[in-house]
């Protein structure tokens, strides 16, 4: 995965924060994970498969 500026890395954080805060939403609880949960959905979201990570 790679991204072609800071900028363009910092729209990917921004994405995967808003997924993950409908994640936690979710779950009721803050996720103790969310490094581990950021970084699947960045991988996913470059391989087309973003909605996976959001639900899971």
């Amino acid at each position: 995965m790679t991204f072609d500026s800071a900028a363009e890395l910092a729209e990917a954080l921004r994405r995967a924060e808003a997924a993950h805060g409908r994640h936690e939403q979710e779950l009721g609880h803050p996720d103790a994970d969310w490094p581990g949960w950021y970084a699947q959905y960045m991988v996913d979201e470059q391989t087309g498969d973003a909605g996976q990570a959001a639900s899971g």
